[in-house]
């Protein structure tokens, strides 16, 4: 009997713990919604799990790459793959956490010149980051459209000797972008990343395809702060086209 109580209240502790959890969490991607978006990392990190960490990560990242100060850049990065390793290894095998140290480390990586980057090996770690995440979950959208856009950079900014050197091709971004936007013909972010992977690539032979991308991505109305962020950077690159 005695034990028949520990053992309910021992489960009962950990059903609460859950809630709390799912609140929090809850809570941190309504921030994130809201566009508030290290006040959102601080409430995923609470949480403490694999899928919390992740969202901490994406968090940072976005906020560091869109919103921050060119001087708090790169100590942002740091922090977002500190917590990305971290998601990781809570639950190796989290989709989501292998492609937020993607997301991490590429855009830590942006802080340094292409040749420095390539030394480091950061841009394969990126890569395999991202293919990890596709191996684990092959219909994980975002994984299929960073991928495109890990491609198209490479193609696009690093030349042909180091693209074929990383295994980067044109038919390969061009390729995963479709397989994001048929995953998810609705997603505003598929339609920017893949208009501006192809003008990475080549802007003079894209620019009508970037631009069809574009106008679709921008009638598509924005879910939340970040897309709204994406939408007004659509808005402002479509009109470059003109």
């Amino acid at each position: 009997m005695v034990k028949a109580v520990v053992l309910v209240g021992v489960m009962g502790a950990m059903a609460l713990a859950g809630a709390v959890q799912a609140d929090t969490l809850a809570a941190a991607r309504a921030a994130y919604a809201e566009g508030r978006f290290l006040e959102a990392a601080e409430l995923a990190e609470a949480v403490g799990t694999s899928a919390g960490y992740a969202l901490a990560t994406d968090c940072v990242a976005k906020y560091g790459f869109h919103l921050a100060e060119d001087e708090e850049k790169q100590a942002l990065y740091e922090r977002a793959m500190q917590l990305a390793e971290e998601a990781v290894r809570l639950d190796p095998n989290n989709p989501e956490a292998h492609l937020q140290v993607a997301h991490a480390v590429g855009r830590y990586s942006e802080g340094f010149g292409p040749m420095k980057a390539l030394r480091e090996g950061y841009p394969r770690q990126v890569r395999e980051a991202m293919e990890t995440a596709l191996a684990l979950d092959p219909d994980m959208v975002g994984a299929s459209v960073s991928l495109g856009g890990w491609h198209a950079a490479v193609v696009g900014r690093a030349g042909g000797l180091v693209a074929r050197m990383l295994g980067a091709t044109r038919k390969k971004a061009i390729a995963h972008f479709d397989r994001g936007l048929e995953l998810a013909p609705d997603l505003k972010e598929a339609y920017f990343e893949y208009a501006n992977g192809l003008l990475a690539i080549n802007p003079k032979r894209y620019r009508e395809r970037a631009r069809e991308l574009l106008t679709q991505g921008i009638e598509l109305p924005p879910q939340n702060a970040f897309e709204q962020i994406l939408h007004d950077k659509a808005v402002e690159r479509l009109a470059t086209l003109d």
